[in-house]
């Protein structure tokens, strides 16, 4: 026996469930000595993105590296280890806070916060943020104030 409606409905939601990943968006974010932040920063230092989407992040200047900052990935992330000067891409496939630093460079506040979809984890990223060195929790409390 045929059944027709069933197939459609089938098809449509294979076409629902594949077309977030067809409009995902590569964003360009990069690593500079002076920036609209000041000096050592992320340009730009938040970003609000779908899950499915990407960002390539760009040393434009040397001697940057980016590293997840512990607490601050919605559970089960992968975290993220990138060599020095490299250019680096971070797809998101889970909703929640992100927050990114430079290594040799934290101490000036060189940090980044991703939301990504809804911030689920704001609690524990606040949290976090509050441990980091004066001019981590300046930038972070910047880009917390952003979050929807």
């Amino acid at each position: 026996k045929n059944n027709p409606p069933i197939l459609s409905l089938a098809a449509v939601a294979t076409v629902l469930l594949l077309a977030p990943a067809a409009h995902a968006t590569d964003y360009q974010v990069k690593l500079v000595n002076a920036g609209s932040q000041g000096m050592m920063a992320f340009e730009p230092g938040f970003m609000k993105v779908k899950p499915g989407d990407s960002i390539r992040l760009i040393p434009t200047d040397q001697g940057h590296a980016v590293d997840s900052i512990d607490g601050m990935a919605p559970a089960g992330a992968a975290p993220v280890h990138r060599v020095m000067g490299k250019e680096t891409v971070i797809k998101f496939t889970k909703a929640g806070l992100y927050g990114f630093k430079c290594n040799p460079h934290l101490g000036f506040g060189m940090v980044m916060l991703v939301e990504v979809g809804s911030a689920g984890n704001l609690a524990q990223v606040q949290a976090a943020a509050a441990k980091m060195p004066p001019m981590v929790k300046k930038r972070l409390a910047a880009d917390l104030a952003q979050v929807k």
